[in-house]
């Protein structure tokens, strides 16, 4: 199986390009956070990650993302070699990422709405995101549920979504 999953922060704007046969594309590079920060500094250290998307999500990413917006990036690992134009004998390999579905990850102001793009579908999905940072809001008195109006999607009650009062501890 080859699955990655990444969620990090955009590191330049993405830049739509063309193939000779007018297939989008674009290249963008994702600042991962460690979990671990670094022992000496307290400082937490990022890789930063190579990402390829084509087509109909290549154009969505250019269209809704830029420098330091929030990206959850869904793909898989592919390896690739080249040889060096200058040094005929000096291969260079490369690792990247070829993106099959991107979410925009944080909140409104974050990334321009939520959602997200799976590619070669044309729906957007509901917001993913699932981050409490063992916070529990306390217990609030509700009204009496009124019956759902009959819709095709419901996203439940609103009582059922926790209240987070400070991003401070979002390790991002």
């Amino acid at each position: 199986m080859n699955k990655v999953i990444l969620v990090g922060r955009l590191t330049a704007d993405p830049e739509l390009r063309q193939t000779q046969s007018g297939i989008s594309s674009c290249r963008f590079t994702v600042a991962v956070d460690r979990r671990v920060a670094d022992k000496n500094t307290g400082e937490r250290q990022a890789d930063f990650i190579t990402c390829v998307a084509w087509r109909q999500t290549a154009e969505f990413i250019t269209r809704y993302f830029s420098k330091g917006k929030m990206i959850g990036v869904e793909g898989s690992l592919r390896t690739g070699k080249y040889q060096d134009r200058n040094h005929p004998d000096v291969t260079h390999y490369t690792t990247d990422v070829y993106v099959d579905n991107v979410e925009f990850v944080g909140g409104k102001n974050e990334s321009g709405g939520n959602g997200g793009y799976q590619g070669g579908n044309s729906g957007f999905g509901a917001p993913q995101n699932s981050f409490n940072n063992g916070y529990s809001a306390p217990p609030q008195q509700s009204a009496p549920q009124q019956p759902a109006p009959n819709n095709s999607m419901s996203y439940g009650d609103v009582n059922d979504y926790e209240e987070i009062l400070s991003d401070g501890d979002v390790p991002f």
